[in-house]
């Protein structure tokens, strides 16, 4: 007979955020951040606009934020672990193949790639956080973003040197190897954190049978009759908010010169990233214990005030500087709350599905934010584009106001009152 072979270890819902940290910083590193530093190589070795380069780059994102509301599902239904192994898998392979071929294949690579990316990162690591760590969920996802904030920082000057070295198509043949060798096992790894799906049942006592024991979710904060309104509510505040970042960082340092920055800019610009880590390293120590409300407020109401500052800076570095630290703090707060406030008002029933739903809004938006901004600068100069910002993300805080007044009205799901 066979002896017993004692069950693998389950992974603490730390060493999935530090496994979480390290996939995803490549994930966003490789598919994301890589791009910019490439594009001008992209473009010259086919001959064309280094626009059109990034007008492909736009139509994968379009992709992919049509495609994150079906990955969604795939987290709810397969696993988070299990998606974000076949995300990075996939990832690589687009890798592979925009970086084998001609210019179809290329766009062909980048579309993959995109969609493949609504699988293995943010919203499929967020909802694994949800699934592994119940009511701690929260924390970690803080904690998760912390680590995953310095992808930009790492991944810049990691993409410049291997492109100098290998060229564009090298770099990301080692990219498309990282995800595929690294990311994917890691991820596949994860599948021991998740709880048991079946619940157990106690011992019967003799005699009689005992009736299965089913885990209670947590309550959500808004009751069904209003679950509806505050996902409208919600994705739009997601949205308006990305819009604005979104047509910001596509076009942070010139938008620096055009305000008359001049030398300064590029100096400026690099206060971004570590005003994001700053910002949820405070989180992590200062708000514990605090809902997701607050920091939604503040997040939101941070963005249109960088922008007016930076519409009226009249090319000072100082306040060009509390724009650049404003916006970094507004940014990375954003990160943390786009997975903790969906999860206050709505449960972790259907999680996956929902943070889908709303990134597909959000993305879509943010894939088109740099050409309609750079059309306005083009067309009205930078004050004016700046403050047309700033009304939108204006537009953001009044949705995030709405929601508290939902939050106000929430009564227990029978009570006559509820809509």
């Amino acid at each position: 007979m066979t002896p017993l072979q004692p069950p693998s270890p389950r992974l603490s819902p730390l060493a999935v955020v530090l496994v979480l940290g390290v996939t995803l910083s490549i994930s966003y590193g490789t598919n994301y951040y890589s791009f910019g530093v490439l594009a001008s190589r992209m473009a010259s070795d086919f001959g064309w606009p280094v626009t059109w380069t990034f007008a492909a780059f736009s139509a994968a994102l379009l992709a992919g934020g049509a495609a994150a509301p079906w990955a969604g599902r795939l987290v709810d239904r397969f696993g988070a672990p299990m998606v974000l192994a076949a995300g990075s898998i996939l990832v690589g392979i687009a890798h592979a193949v925009a970086a084998s071929g001609g210019p179809i294949i290329f766009v062909a690579g980048l579309v993959l790639g995109q969609v493949a990316g609504t699988m293995s990162q943010y919203d499929a690591g967020f909802a694994c956080l949800v699934q592994v760590a119940r009511s701690d969920s929260s924390r970690r996802i803080t904690q998760l973003t912390l680590i995953a904030g310095f992808a930009s920082s790492l991944f810049w000057p990691i993409t410049t040197g291997l492109g100098d070295a290998l060229g564009w198509r090298g770099t990301w043949m080692v990219y498309a190897a990282l995800n595929v060798l690294v990311c994917g096992p890691l991820h596949a790894l994860l599948v021991r954190a998740l709880p048991d799906r079946a619940p157990k049942a106690p011992a019967a006592p003799q005699g009689g049978t005992a009736a299965p024991v089913v885990e209670r979710p947590e309550d959500p904060v808004l009751p069904p009759g209003l679950q509806t309104r505050g996902m409208l509510l919600l994705a739009a505040n997601f949205s308006l908010a990305g819009f604005v970042l979104s047509a910001t960082l596509a076009q942070l340092v010139p938008l620096l010169h055009q305000v008359g920055l001049g030398e300064s800019a590029v100096l400026v610009s690099t206060l971004f990233g570590p005003s994001q880590v700053l910002i949820r390293l405070m989180t992590v120590f200062v708000a514990r214990g605090h809902g997701p409300m607050v920091p939604t407020f503040i997040a939101t109401a941070l963005l249109p005030v960088a922008v007016i500052v930076l519409a009226f800076s009249g090319g000072m570095v100082g306040w060009a500087i509390v724009f650049a630290m404003a916006l970094g703090f507004g940014s990375g707060l954003r990160s943390i709350v786009q997975g903790t406030l969906p999860l206050a008002l709505f449960g972790r029933h259907g999680y996956g599905a929902r943070l889908g739903r709303l990134s597909s809004a959000r993305l879509v938006l943010g894939a088109l934010a740099p050409f309609v901004f750079a059309w306005m600068l083009e067309t009205v100069g930078a004050r004016a584009s700046l403050l047309v910002l700033a009304a939108i993300g204006l537009a953001g805080v009044l949705s995030m106001v709405e929601i508290a007044r939902l939050m106000r009205l929430r009564v227990t799901p029978g009570d006559p009152r509820n809509p």
